[in-house]
């Protein structure tokens, strides 16, 4: 369980710095992060700091499938945590 909570820190980490990054960008008009990538890195278990970074940097907050995609995954990402403790519990 430990190296899962590791896990989903380092890639909410990750994403929530890619945010900033892609926002500065975004404001100097300079090249910029793929909405794809964004989504890859909050798939992959950074959906808190996707949240995170659009409250921070208020950045892809007009885009609905950021506006829901980021929060389903964090709820998918939260209810497998529990389930992966869960099933620990019981071995």
């Amino acid at each position: 369980m430990k190296y899962c909570l590791i896990y989903l820190g380092f890639f909410s980490i990750l994403l929530f710095v890619v945010m900033g990054i892609d926002k500065s960008r975004a404001q100097h008009h300079k090249w910029r992060v793929s909405e794809r990538f964004l989504f890859i890195l909050a798939a992959l278990g950074g959906a808190a700091g996707g949240c995170v970074g659009m409250i921070v940097f208020r950045h892809k907050t007009r885009h609905r499938s950021f506006q829901l995609g980021f929060p389903l995954l964090l709820i998918v990402q939260v209810f497998l945590v529990f389930f992966l403790w869960n099933q620990k519990s019981l071995v």
